[in-house]
């Protein structure tokens, strides 16, 4: 059975997101071993840009231990895919016998540019910038969606 990991840095507070994101996991379970990773995220009072960079070197250094098999690092500059696409991908590499498939989600000001390098592939939702506690249900539905397609299941409609 495949391995499916999310790496995000940060926690989910909001009660709502983390119901969603366990449900989905619960269903998950039928397809593969889900598993999330929570990284400490760097707080700071006051934010430049050099400070910025900063922060996501600090995240990536903790990411980057945690990348494992095919990486797909979510970012905003990445590859848009439809639902099926996402499904191709990851059926493609369960075909293939790849045992571990790693999501990364960055912190608030995203990935630093050593975690996209250490990235198979670039992946974007949208253009548009989503809090990452909502990402992440995002996420862990459309894994969940691509195992539904995979698996020829009514829920992918």
């Amino acid at each position: 059975m495949i391995k499916i990991n999310i790496v995000a840095v940060g926690k989910v507070k909001e009660s709502y997101f983390l119901e969603g994101i366990n449900e989905y996991s619960k269903r998950l379970s039928r397809f593969c071993k889900f598993n999330i990773i929570e990284l400490q995220e760097e707080n700071y009072q006051k934010v430049d840009d050099k400070l910025i960079e900063i922060i996501k070197n600090k995240e990536g250094e903790r990411i980057i231990p945690n990348l494992q098999g095919k990486v797909f690092a979510m970012a905003i500059e990445g590859k848009k895919l439809s639902s099926e696409k996402l499904a191709e991908k990851i059926k493609s590499n369960v075909d293939s016998g790849e045992g571990v498939i790693t999501f990364v989600i960055g912190g608030s000001y995203g990935l630093s540019e050593m975690v996209k390098e250490k990235a198979d592939e670039l992946i974007s939702f949208s253009e548009m910038t989503f809090p990452h506690t909502l990402f992440r249900l995002m996420l862990t539905e459309q894994i969940y969606r691509a195992f539904s397609i995979i698996n020829g299941s009514a829920y992918h409609k």
